[in-house]
């Protein structure tokens, strides 16, 4: 019984929320998302950063909504019926991750985790904690608090 407990514990799981930045396969800890959701009226912010879409408000707290794609030097994300916001809390603030579509929820043993190549389909390998195989593709998983840094406020 006792050797049943140490492998369970040497096997620690991390359940990752992946989504999709055009063809890129993304993910992040799921614990670090708030929620998911669709693309709400937003409020232009004038003078901000291209990647900053708006602002919206999301019961009663302001969400600044950020293009990922855009931000990491990808194409803008396109508004279609797909598209939506995964809301992270970055500093007592929260943040849209404005994505093309949300995948499935992939769980995988932390020792699978890979350190991230120097970049990832054209992005800074800086964004991610690292990689993941899954089945048929190669999961980046992103570093929120890098992304966002430059978004404190």
């Amino acid at each position: 019984m006792a050797k049943q407990k140490e492998t369970i514990k040497s096997q620690k799981m991390v359940e990752l929320a992946t989504f999709y930045i055009g063809d890129a396969l993304c993910g992040m800890d799921i614990l670090k998302v708030q929620e998911i959701n669709k693309l709400l009226d937003m409020t232009e912010v004038p003078q901000a950063p291209e990647y900053v879409k708006g602002i919206l408000n999301l019961r009663g707290q302001i969400v600044t909504i950020i293009d990922l794609g855009r931000k990491l030097g990808l194409t803008s994300t396109r508004r279609t019926a797909d598209t939506r916001n995964i809301i992270v809390n970055s500093n007592n603030e929260y943040i849209g991750l404005m994505v093309d579509r949300i995948g499935d929820v992939v769980r995988t043993e932390l020792e699978k985790i890979e350190s991230p190549p120097a970049n990832i389909g054209g992005v800074q390998g800086r964004y991610f904690d690292g990689v993941v195989k899954a089945e048929n593709s190669l999961i980046g998983i992103l570093d929120a608090e890098e992304v966002l840094k430059e978004e404190e406020m």
